[in-house]
């Protein structure tokens, strides 16, 4: 993170003591340089898993970031692949990529909590964007893919197995999350991002009541944890198809 490519560790305490959508415009530059991107062995996992699934006409990648996801969409979808964030900055780096062969490809600024888009997608992504939505928006946000997708449409995106509180990942994420409490205890505006917030249980059963029907496809390229569970899942979450009679919303 501190390499000559990426944010030092004053640029990183500013954005740290901004709101969220300030802290990425800020950070957008050098994103790409920081761990905080979605490593490409999971968009490469994904992509394959989501092969056999498609071809998808339209995609949508939620909180898109600097358009890692596009090339994920881009790979299963025929007709057009859409990328939204609410971070300006985040957004014009994305357009600045070099866009994939295939389909359409348009980015749109927009809160993920009030998507500006009606029904017109057969699948919606996200990668690593759940930390910055508190457990009480999920509901919420869950209701909002719902709507964009067409009836059949499929929501997915990889989870990792936590890590056991024998190791040091566990008490770096739950220092990383103690510190992220007290920074928003003490100043405004807060920058929500909490990487123990997301708890897959609690997630399966807002998707549930948000009308989707959820299935777990194992990533495979991750291997196994001692007790035999799977490292990385990917969750797929099926927006029904509606009955004989009923208009769709």
């Amino acid at each position: 993170m501190f390499s000559p490519e990426g944010p030092s560790l004053r640029e990183l305490t500013v954005q740290a003591l901004s709101s969220v959508e300030r802290g990425y415009d800020l950070l957008a530059p050098k994103f790409d340089h920081t761990p905080f991107r979605t490593p490409d062995s999971v968009l490469e996992a994904v992509a394959k898993a989501l092969m056999p699934l498609g071809p998808f006409e339209d995609g949508l990648d939620l909180c898109c970031g600097t358009g890692a996801g596009t090339d994920v969409l881009a790979r299963v979808c025929r007709h057009s692949v859409t990328g939204v964030d609410f971070s300006a900055g985040m957004l014009e780096v994305a357009r600045r990529q070099t866009p994939p062969e295939g389909p359409d490809v348009t980015y749109v600024r927009g809160d993920a909590r009030a998507l500006p888009f009606g029904p017109v997608f057969d699948l919606v992504v996200s990668f690593g964007a759940f930390g910055h939505f508190l457990p009480r928006e999920l509901p919420g946000l869950f209701d909002q893919v719902h709507a964009v997708l067409r009836p059949g449409g499929t929501f997915a995106f990889p989870v990792l197995a936590p890590p056991r509180p024998t190791s040091p990942g566990f008490w770096m994420l739950l220092g990383f999350d103690a510190v992220m409490r007290v920074r928003n205890a003490l100043w405004r505006p807060p920058f929500v991002m909490y990487y123990r917030a997301f708890r897959l249980g609690s997630v399966l059963g807002e998707l549930a009541r948000a009308g989707f029907s959820v299935e777990l496809s194992v990533l495979p390229e991750f291997g196994e944890r001692d007790d035999g569970s799977p490292r990385a899942r990917l969750v797929m979450a099926r927006r029904g198809q509606p009955a004989a009679g009923t208009v769709n919303s």
